[in-house]
């Protein structure tokens, strides 16, 4: 029974975080001196929130769970494309930052996962757009990216570091609201694993 509820718990928190989330996307802002198409939301806090105190699975499915409902919600004028690069680069970037942080969970190792994730990220969305969403924007709506490579590097990873920072302070200045949700899921965890 016990571990019924720790389930349901843990999905209830994965729902709350996914539908925070979705409303979080709705806020969304340009760069200038980008395309329009790329802007910047701050939707994958509660995905990293949800990483560092549920773990990086449930960080992944937080993500998954804010672009279908986004997608149902809104619909997609990006036949799905924007959706798929949101949810793998959001992806990448909770999963190594949450399993980083489980090493030391305090400050400096957030920062730490924080950072390195978000050039992980950056990284992995440059590849991404080089080999698979670039070519697939071109392709079914005739757009004409000029030379790829120098697109990524001179828009798609500015960009992405761009995101990173913006993206990482702002779960930092809210860590340490969260700090004790994180304490006290850690010491369950622990004493959990003490009973084992």
């Amino acid at each position: 029974m016990k571990n019924v509820n720790e389930r349901l718990n843990k999905q209830i928190k994965i729902a709350l975080l996914g539908a925070i989330a979705v409303v979080l996307m709705y806020f969304d802002f340009p760069i200038p001196g980008f395309p329009p198409f790329l802007k910047i939301d701050l939707s994958d806090i509660p995905a990293l929130i949800g990483g560092f105190i549920l773990g990086p699975v449930a960080g992944v499915v937080i993500e998954l769970i804010k672009n279908l409902i986004y997608a149902l919600i809104k619909g997609s004028g990006s036949a799905m494309i924007g959706e798929l690069a949101n949810f793998s680069v959001g992806a990448v970037w909770v999963f190594t930052s949450a399993s980083i942080y489980k090493r030391g969970k305090d400050r400096k190792q957030t920062i730490l996962s924080l950072i390195i994730g978000f050039v992980v990220m950056a990284v992995f969305a440059s590849l991404l757009n080089y080999f698979v969403l670039l070519p697939m924007y071109a392709k079914m709506f005739k757009m004409n990216f000029g030379n790829v490579a120098v697109f990524v590097s001179t828009v798609i990873l500015p960009f992405n570091l761009i995101k990173g920072s913006v993206v990482s302070v702002a779960t930092l200045a809210l860590y340490k609201g969260i700090l004790p949700v994180i304490k006290k899921e850690s010491l369950k965890e622990n004493n959990k694993k003490a009973l084992l």
